[in-house]
């Protein structure tokens, strides 16, 4: 088995990205030898000889682990639950209940947002900012139907770039944020957009909407919903933070496995620019000996540019061949499943005729 470079969770603008365009994420991809996983994403990476995964993200809620205050995979929230959908059937085949259930949660996700909007042209207008944003014009030039609130702040952004003078940006933005300067250069995207979220969208700011709890579906229902998608249910882990912690579920990795095997899981990722080289090592061998299929993402769902080839918290140029080596066999069990196969060597197969 040749192993190559595989990144298994990805963003596109179809949620929200750091990329403008698909084509640009799989140009970059192309570029730095990284095989990643629709109409549009399958036929670019056909041109681009990489081997496409179709995969979704959900945020669930575990009411078990809510009640019990046990911090899952979401630091802040108790029993939040972050699972991702790996090897969806393409063409897509979800129909019925399940996709009327993914239709209003996402109606529910985007009327959060148009609220959040809302009440952010309310904060424009008292600091005499002299412009509004529109909702529909966000979801029509930023989106691909899903609006979430990095889009605002990337919105109002763009807006101050336009309309404020350079020599007054400053000053706007002390009077945007409550008379706190903004600490980025303006000129860094990605770091502007984070204060704003900050400072305007995040709790305690002025355009903070509460999330609905409409906005969540229990846990075993999301496992349903991938599972009728032709999906694999798979638990992303957090693992360590930059300070060496773990969440309440997470930080006992033998207890961890052993729950999400009695919650039906058998598939785990990490994103693993936040992790350790030692950790993910550690976390991923024990869950592969367990029987997991694990997998490696970069996310990219932030405005940030990062190389999409992966590498660790404190290991930037690249990951361990131990770590290459896991990734690869678990993308090669999504390949052959989202094909219809049940082999590893199936899934090799596959990979290494696309590319």
């Amino acid at each position: 088995m040749k192993v190559v470079d595989v990144n298994a969770h990805l963003h596109t603008p179809y949620s929200f990205s750091a990329f403008d365009c698909v084509t640009q994420a799989l140009d970059m991809a192309a570029e730095e030898g990284v095989n990643d996983g629709y109409r549009e994403w399958s036929e670019e990476c056909g041109k681009r000889r990489l081997f496409p995964l179709f995969n979704i993200e959900f945020i669930s809620l575990n009411v078990e682990d809510q009640a019990a205050g046990v911090r899952v995979n979401d630091p802040n929230n108790p029993g939040r639950t972050y699972l991702s959908g790996k090897g969806l059937a393409y063409p897509v085949i979800l129909s019925g209940k399940e996709a009327e259930q993914l239709a209003a949660v996402k109606a529910e996700s985007n009327a959060q947002v148009e609220r959040m909007c809302g009440k952010l042209n309310e904060h424009l207008a008292a600091v005499g900012a002299g412009f509004t944003l529109s909702f529909p014009e966000i979801e029509k030039t930023l989106t691909r139907g899903s609006i979430r609130e990095r889009h605002l702040a990337k919105a109002l952004r763009l807006a101050i770039d336009a309309k404020v003078p350079e020599a007054g940006k400053a000053t706007f933005y002390t009077r945007l944020f409550g008379g706190k300067e903004l600490k980025s250069d303006p000129s860094d995207a990605a770091k502007v957009e984070n204060e704003i979220r900050g400072n305007l969208l995040k709790s305690g700011g002025a355009a903070f909407v509460p999330e609905d709890p409409k906005a969540f579906l229990p846990m075993e229902t999301v496992q349903r919903i991938i599972e009728a998608a032709g999906g694999i249910p798979t638990y992303p882990f957090l693992a360590d933070d930059a300070k060496g912690c773990f969440t309440d579920f997470e930080g006992d990795l033998m207890k961890a496995a052993d729950t999400l095997k009695k919650r039906g899981f058998r598939s785990a990722e990490f994103i693993t620019t936040r992790n350790t080289t030692e950790v993910l090592e550690q976390y991923a061998s024990y869950l592969v000996d367990e029987g997991f299929t694990v997998t490696f993402g970069s996310e990219h769902n932030t405005p940030a540019m990062e190389p999409i080839r992966l590498r660790t918290r404190n290991h930037p140029e690249g990951l361990s061949e131990k770590l290459r080596e896991i990734n690869y066999r678990g993308a090669c069990m999504v390949a052959a499943h989202q094909a219809g196969l049940d082999n590893i060597d199936a899934g090799d197969e596959l990979i290494q005729k696309a590319i």
